[in-house]
């Protein structure tokens, strides 16, 4: 019975990240994107630490193959694997609080590192504190996006497999 509970467990927690994966490849405002609410959820519910880094940046590396990669993905790489340490924390402390404040945390993380890579690596900025300023100044639009998206996210993948559980007792902890 064990085997089973965590068999179905680990499917849809897999099919959540895959559905956010996807979610990508539809038409979206900028930046509104399951992104972190995937590295959250597969940090905060793989069981094997492995596994949450793995199949959540397959997930996303998959979706990259169609949308394609730009000189920057290092940093969404990183911000990624991050976020999924973020999960970690998360994951004896799964309440709506802590889950808005992770997202809120992975929202301004991912926002820190791709634009401070965004600065690093394009000539559109000096290479001065002005540069950076400048650089994180006309990423902000793309920060209020990302909040509303990680929040809206997680609130999805967060909540939708707490209903589940409540319905479906297997997906529960064994």
């Amino acid at each position: 019975m064990i085997s089973k509970n965590m068999n179905a467990r680990f499917i849809f927690i897999l099919g959540v990240i895959l559905f956010g994966a996807l979610m990508r490849l539809i038409p979206h405002w900028p930046n509104f994107t399951p992104i972190a609410a995937m590295a959250l959820f597969g940090g905060a519910y793989f069981r094997k630490k492995h596994l949450a880094f793995l199949i959540p940046l397959g997930a996303l590396f998959l979706s990259d193959l169609i949308l394609g990669f730009h000189q920057w993905m290092i940093a969404i790489y990183v911000s990624f694997a991050l976020i999924v340490g973020i999960g970690f924390l998360l994951k004896q402390r799964i309440k709506v609080g802590t889950v808005l404040l992770a997202s809120l945390s992975s929202s301004i993380l991912f926002f820190i590192l791709t634009n401070f890579a965004m600065w690093i690596g394009s000539p559109f900025y000096p290479q001065n504190l002005v540069g950076l300023m400048e650089c994180y100044t006309a990423g902000l639009p793309f920060l209020n996006n990302g909040i509303m998206g990680d929040v809206f996210f997680s609130t999805i993948f967060f909540g939708g497999f707490y209903l589940a559980q409540l319905k479906f007792p297997a997906l529960a902890k064994a």
